[in-house]
C-alpha cells in the first residue's frame, strides 16, 4: 500500500491538491487585509487589482514550487509553503509602511497601474528570494 502513495501520479495529485487549497486560503487572507474586494474589482476591470492579485498568485505558487522541489514529505512542504506565505504577507505590510506619501490599497483600488505593477513585482521578486532560501 505504501508504494501506492509513492507513485509519482499520486504524489503529484497530492501536492497539487494541497497547493490549490492553500492558494484559496492564502488569497482569502489577502482579501481580508486589503481594503477592497479583489474579485469584485477584477470583475469590474480594475487592472491594478488584477496585477497585484496576479503577483500574489505567482508568488505563492513560486514559493510552493521551491518547497516541493526541496522537501520529500507533504507536511514539510506545507510548513515551508505556509512560512513563505507569511513572509509574503509581511512584505505586503512593509510595502504599505514604506510608502507614507500614499496608501497602497487606495491607489490600487483607484486603478493606479504604476502601484499595481510595483505591488505585483514585489510579490514575484520576493517569492524568488523566499523560494531560494527554502531548504
Amino acid at each position: 500500500m505504501e508504494s501506492f502513495w509513492q507513485h509519482p501520479l499520486i504524489e503529484t495529485a497530492g501536492y497539487f491538491s494541497v497547493v490549490v487549497v492553500c492558494m484559496i486560503v492564502f488569497l482569502s487572507i489577502f482579501e481580508l487585509v486589503t481594503k477592497y474586494k479583489n474579485w469584485e474589482e477584477i470583475k469590474n476591470g480594475n487592472l491594478s487589482v488584477a496585477m497585484a492579485t496576479g503577483g500574489k498568485i505567482f508568488g505563492i505558487a513560486n514559493i510552493f514550487q521551491s518547497s516541493i522541489s526541496q522537501h520529500d514529505t507533504l507536511f514539510t512542504m506545507m510548513g515551508w509553503g505556509i512560512f513563505g506565505f507569511i513572509l509574503l504577507l509581511v512584505a505586503y505590510f512593509v510595502f504599505e509602511f514604506l510608502t507614507p506619501g500614499f496608501k497602497v490599497d487606495e491607489e490600487i483600488k483607484s486603478d493606479n497601474r504604476a502601484v499595481g505593477l510595483i505591488s505585483m513585482l514585489i510579490s514575484i521578486g520576493l517569492s524568488f528570494v523566499i523560494g531560494a532560501s527554502i531548504n
